[in-house]
């Protein structure tokens, strides 16, 4: 299970609030924040008391297989009159005012009870159900959680290209500006240079909310306010995936995926659900012990203290419910169909999810290195191409093209690896193998920012 990952120290200081741009101060790193949202995160809170919860459904259903003992006590005063004809054969009245008291222990084992047999199977059915499910909410967590955790650093990245891009046009500004004082620019250069840098305020501008918006989802799961992240490592390699065959992964999932084990779990609790149906028509048999004490415990017996113990089999044999067992049979063989179709609903889903995120991670070898070599490439443009305008080969428009040519370059490059990253755990939790030791490979790839 994803919970096998044993719970770090949490983070002794994670620094609240936002400024931008980014201020010195100790990052959160992956495997601290997932530390903080195995205490803090809700939804995962919530799992856990689900999951406490389905713990019970076994002792519950073994309950009624064990011996049921119960006593009752009762103690009552009684007044009243009792008229009856005396030896002379006339009718007399005389006042009854006596205490009656009755006590009772009673054993009840049941000896021959389908519907109870049917309880406890399904009772272990359902907590094995609670345990899948749970088990699907611990990886879920690591999901959310690197998702939350890449989405706010791709932000912070997206920041501060648009800033180094707004920086750049306006240092472009100024040096129009300068050669249009000295006559050898033209106002077009300007207007063309302005135009750019008043877009790009507005993108530094979108940005910077994107990265609160996104500190304050991941804040929401580590229950902390976010100051900084880790950074990725500049050397970003891609690992070869294994297994490497598709067709492997989807029998990986079959077995481990524990959407997939909730969903056969269902269908055998809907099983247990037509076996108690059915034993609505079939006989009951139960082993009994009673041992009463009585005082007093009938007008019969008043001035009398009684001990009765009795020993015996008891014997409930249905005959007719008004139709409500044959009912109450059909609607759960519906009920068992309907669970065998959500099972095969999801395992669809599972099996197209993992395909997908298959593909994701497969092509991101090719592309994280094509995109690589983009950047390269651009930023060895940018410089040329300012060189040709010096030359007089290129124009103004030609460096702010390149310019942001680059930063899209740069954009992609983040976006694809940080989708490599979230592609590769959602994979392992499609196939229902993700694990701690998992989140510690992603988080390998991050280093503390600067």
């Amino acid at each position: 299970m994803a919970t096998s990952l044993s719970k770090k120290v949490l983070a002794s200081a994670i620094l609240a609030g936002f400024t931008v741009p980014m201020m010195n101060a100790h990052a959160i790193g992956v495997l601290q924040a997932y530390e903080a949202a195995l205490v803090n995160d809700p939804t995962y809170r919530s799992a856990i008391s689900e999951n406490q919860a389905g713990q019970q459904n076994k002792a519950i259903g073994r309950s009624g297989l064990l011996p049921a003992l119960q006593y009752n006590f009762s103690a009552s005063k009684n007044k009243g009159d009792t008229t009856a004809p005396n030896f002379r054969g006339i009718e007399t009245t005389s006042p009854l005012d006596y205490t009656s008291t009755s006590n009772t222990i009673s054993l009840r084992q049941t000896v021959f009870n389908l519907d109870t047999y049917a309880r406890y199977t399904q009772g272990i059915a359902q907590t094995n159900y609670s345990n899948a499910q749970f088990d699907s909410r611990s990886q879920e967590l690591i999901i959310r959680l690197v998702s939350a955790y890449a989405d706010a650093k791709y932000a912070e990245e997206q920041y501060n290209l648009y800033v180094a891009q707004r920086d750049s046009y306006a240092e472009q500004k100024r040096i129009n500006d300068r050669l249009f004082d000295k006559g050898e620019g033209t106002i077009t250069d300007k207007l063309e240079t302005q135009a750019k840098l008043d877009v790009s305020e507005t993108q530094v501008l979108e940005a910077a909310d994107n990265v609160a918006n996104t500190r304050t989802v991941l804040g929401g799961i580590v229950g902390k306010e976010i100051m900084q992240l880790d950074g990725l490592l500049p050397d970003f390699r891609v690992s070869l995936l294994m297994p490497s065959s598709v067709a492997e992964w989807e029998e990986i999932a079959k077995k481990n995926n524990p959407e997939i084990i909730a969903g056969q779990y269902a269908i055998e609790i809907s099983e247990q659900e037509i076996r108690k149906a059915n034993a609505g028509h079939l006989p009951r048999v139960d082993f009994t012990a009673n041992y009463n004490r009585g005082v007093s415990d009938s007008f019969t017996t008043r001035a009398q203290d009684n001990k009765i113990r009795s020993v015996g089999v008891q014997l409930v044999l249905p005959i007719y419910s008004g139709g409500y067992v044959n009912a109450v049979a059909a609607q759960a063989v519906a009920n068992r169909d309907k669970a065998r179709s959500d099972l095969d609903a999801t395992t669809n889903r599972v099996i197209a999810e993992l395909r997908k995120q298959f593909k994701i991670v497969t092509g991101s070898v090719a592309k994280i290195a094509a995109l690589e070599k983009s950047v390269n490439s651009t930023t060895k443009l940018v410089e040329a191409t300012k060189q040709s305008v010096k030359g007089g080969v290129r124009i103004n428009l030609d460096v702010l093209n390149a310019q942001q040519q680059l930063v899209a370059a740069q954009r992609d490059l983040a976006s694809a690896r940080y989708t490599y990253l979230v592609s590769f755990l959602r994979l392992r939790f499609s196939a229902g193998v993700l694990s701690g030791q998992d989140l510690q490979t992603v988080a390998a790839y991050f280093q503390p920012s600067t």
